[in-house]
């Protein structure tokens, strides 16, 4: 039974993890204008930040959304205005100057505060506590929130990886600032979670 739970816990880690999303779209962006190793702290604050959140939410978070609809509301709002000022950002993103990017990408802190308005870093938590952890045990919330961490960072990886290729392709600034508005404009779609 452990394994079997587990195994659904790691499948849906992967799925949520790996498929587009506003982390994955800016981690795309950001290998294409920074290069994968300017990313990492981006990457480790996203796969960091998220099980961080996990655990927040087993050790009873949600319940306190629940007491209070209000926070709920101007979570939305709080996460349509970062994901639309984000959106702006990577739009306006300067094409790089002898091969290095001006501006700086997203850091640590900033990527990991990012998760707690980030709508699907939400569903993600939010379901993989109430399927896979719902008796609020700190060892099984713990477990759910490694297991996430451990598939997390390399799915998210592949995203930066994409977008450092994309740079070879990206080297004429119009393509380059092409590309920035077409991330930007599904950072925006992204919005369509939220309801």
């Amino acid at each position: 039974m452990l394994y079997e739970t587990l195994f659904a816990l790691s499948a849906f880690a992967l799925a949520t993890s790996i498929t587009p999303g506003p982390n994955n779209l800016m981690l795309m962006a950001s290998g294409a204008n920074y290069g994968f190793r300017r990313s990492v702290p981006h990457m480790l604050g996203i796969s960091i930040g998220h099980s961080f959140m996990i655990v927040l939410i087993g050790l009873g978070l949600m319940q306190l959304f629940d007491a209070f609809p209000a926070l709920h509301t101007a979570m939305k709002v709080a996460s349509v205005g970062y994901l639309l000022f984000l959106a702006w950002k990577i739009a306006q993103a300067a094409p790089p100057t002898e091969g290095v990017a001006e501006g700086r990408p997203m850091t640590f802190l900033q990527a990991a505060a990012f998760q707690w308005v980030n709508p699907k870093g939400w569903f993600m938590a939010v379901t993989a506590i109430s399927v896979y952890a719902p008796s609020e045990n700190i060892a099984t919330i713990a477990a759910v929130a490694l297991v996430f961490a451990a598939i997390n960072l390399p799915s998210v990886s592949i995203w930066t990886i994409l977008g450092q290729q994309l740079r070879r392709f990206l080297t004429n600034p119009e393509r380059l600032r092409l590309f920035n508005w077409t991330m930007a404009a599904l950072l925006v779609g992204s919005l369509a979670m939220i309801t």
